[in-house]
């Protein structure tokens, strides 16, 4: 990465990288995870993704997701009495959290020359890949992501992580691209998303401050750029009501040499890997 660039992450919380990957590569992510989700028999399995209430749509089947390959279903995905509304591959939300280490294509694509150099060069001097997600955000359905710090789900101590947004579909204000705030990463993290003493989550408030969203900027994206994410980074996506759908994959990285808590949500039975 070059000095501006590093002073312009450094300066506004995120960074733009355009044509980081090729069309070609998103495809064929994209056409994998498309594989896993007709693969998958959801008979018994309705897990909710919802950040507005992520405290009452915690069960074990998310909770234990951490080194696993799980998919998570759009809120409005059922009708009353539970049933899908369409069909399978039209309703999930996510794939999580360890697409990386379990499955080849994307293990490929996590782990490539490239992408660690640039966490080396965000002063990740271990890194470690600690989550992966495939988000499809549904046409008509794709539920509204609410503003949040990443550090909020994966805090380490001292805080050394970074997210890696990569867009496998050209990402609109009308099909739910992000919005970030620019420069509010450095007032600080607002909460952290637990696991409960008696089981479940729960959120400590560490700053219930409002988030200053008139300030709000939409990063709308080619197939192909990365955007790089800081931990404190206040960011979102709405609601997906447009025609097409926006498929992004995710990586969370973290250093070997911070302290990951046993509090945070996320636990793996195996550890963390890097490159």
């Amino acid at each position: 990465m070059t000095g501006s660039e590093l002073d312009k992450y450094e300066r506004d919380g995120f960074l733009v990288l355009e044509n980081f990957v090729t069309p070609e590569a998103c495809d064929v992510l994209r056409a994998r995870a498309e594989r896993l989700v007709r693969d998958f028999d959801p008979a018994g399995v309705i897990s909710i993704f919802s950040t507005s209430e992520q405290t009452r749509t915690s069960d074990d089947y998310f909770l234990e997701s951490g080194d696993k390959i799980r998919f998570f279903f759009e809120e409005h995905a059922f009708d009353a009495h539970g049933t899908l509304k369409r069909n399978k591959d039209q309703s999930i939300n996510k794939i999580g959290h360890a697409l990386h280490d379990l499955d080849q294509v994307f293990n490929s694509f996590s782990r490539t020359p490239q992408i660690r150099q640039l966490v080396l060069d965000l002063g990740l001097t271990e890194p470690l890949l600690l989550q992966s997600m495939y988000i499809f955000k549904q046409p008509h359905i794709g539920g509204e992501v609410t503003c949040h710090q990443d550090a909020t789900f994966l805090y380490n101590e001292p805080l050394k992580m970074v997210g890696l947004w990569f867009a496998m579909e050209d990402a609109t204000v009308d099909n739910g691209c992000l919005w970030a705030i620019p420069g509010e990463h450095k007032r600080g993290l607002k909460s952290r998303f637990l696991r409960a003493d008696g089981g479940g989550t729960r959120f400590e408030i560490l700053d219930d401050s409002p988030w200053p969203d008139d300030n709000l900027r939409s990063l709308e994206v080619k197939q192909g750029t990365l955007i790089i994410l800081h931990p404190l980074l206040p960011h979102l996506s709405r609601e997906n009501r447009s025609e097409k759908s926006r498929h992004a994959y995710t990586l969370h990285l973290v250093d070997a040499s911070a302290h990951y808590p046993d509090s945070n949500w996320l636990q793996r039975s195996t550890p963390a890997r890097g490159f």
